[in-house]
């Protein structure tokens, strides 16, 4: 069984014996203070006929910005991050790894894993975080969002959130398929995955809920996910009141018997698609993705193709 840990300390469900990952602890706040981390000087507004004009220069030519261009004429762009004569300003080549196919592992599961294994080592900031991605029907409609990767399984990718009021919750209601993307800057490698998405029983979710501080339990209980706090009602101060009615519901219930909330909990991505993807220069970069061959869960079979870059 290949499991992915994220921490050097697990914890056993008593309800179901399976083994959870205990999440990871919190970081030290970032200080977003301006003295910290001063703010750029605000960009003019932009008056609205000139976004529906052909102009074909930029009514603000001197915005005191690196990341637009210094010694040719903008158009209607805003931001070009790597549009530059300036060579310090293309886009970054990546130099640190290739990726071949007698270094993968059969298993795209094993793979994830040794990689995962090894941005740890290099110390990536924060490996577990990945972009979750879903799509409404019939509108196709795609969402994306960032979350934490919680266990991996031989089953699959598991997260946890809202899953009533949230626009993931919406969409994977009308279509129960998602994607993941981790990017690993340190070591220039990124995974997509792709594949069906299934509940965790409430049993296995309250495991990794018992785990969480009271502070992120008692959020989850207030927090609509995703729904309007309307500003004739007091926006944050809806949301703060929300969290002071639930501190008062379980004032004098010990930490881990709070029960889970029936609309939080887990879901597991069960792959169908995983891709390796190894930055090399000139965007000639290494692509591997693995397809699972036939039905099922578990560690299975999977086909093995390299991609063009």
């Amino acid at each position: 069984m290949t499991t992915l840990q994220t921490t050097s300390t697990r914890e056993v469900s008593k309800a179901s014996g399976n083994e959870y990952i205990t999440p990871l602890k919190s970081n030290p706040p970032v200080n977003f203070s301006t003295n910290a981390h001063p703010l750029p000087a605000p960009l003019p507004s932009i008056p609205h006929a000139f976004l529906h004009s052909q102009r074909t220069t930029h009514p603000y030519p001197s915005l005191p910005s690196p990341l637009l261009r210094s010694s040719t004429p903008l158009t209607n762009s805003l931001v070009t991050p790597t549009d530059s004569t300036d060579a310090s300003l293309r886009a970054q080549q990546y130099q640190k790894g290739t990726l071949s196919r007698s270094q993968l592992l059969p298993s795209a599961f094993a793979q994830f894993a040794a990689w995962f294994a090894a941005a740890q080592a290099a110390h990536v900031h924060q490996p577990e975080t990945v972009c979750l991605s879903t799509a409404a029907l019939p509108s196709g409609a795609v969402s994306s969002r960032f979350v934490y990767l919680k266990e991996l399984d031989t089953t699959g990718f598991v997260i946890y959130s809202n899953w009533a009021t949230s626009r993931k919750a919406s969409d994977v209601r009308s279509n129960p398929v998602a994607s993941l993307a981790f990017w690993w800057h340190e070591v220039e490698r990124q995974v997509r995955v792709e594949g069906a998405v299934e509940r965790l029983s409430r049993e296995d979710s309250q495991a990794y809920y018992d785990l969480r501080a009271r502070g992120s339990k008692v959020g989850a209980w207030a927090s609509e996910q995703s729904s309007v706090l309307r500003e004739e009602d007091g926006e944050r101060e809806v949301l703060e009141r929300r969290v002071r009615e639930v501190e008062g519901r379980f004032e004098g219930i010990e930490d881990e018997e709070i029960p889970v909330p029936e609309f939080w909990g887990g879901i597991r991505v069960v792959p169908t698609v995983v891709e390796f993807w190894q930055g090399r220069e000139s965007r000639l970069h290494d692509r591997f993705r693995y397809t699972r061959v036939g039905e099922g869960k578990g560690e299975g079979e999977w086909k093995i193709e390299r991609l063009s870059p």
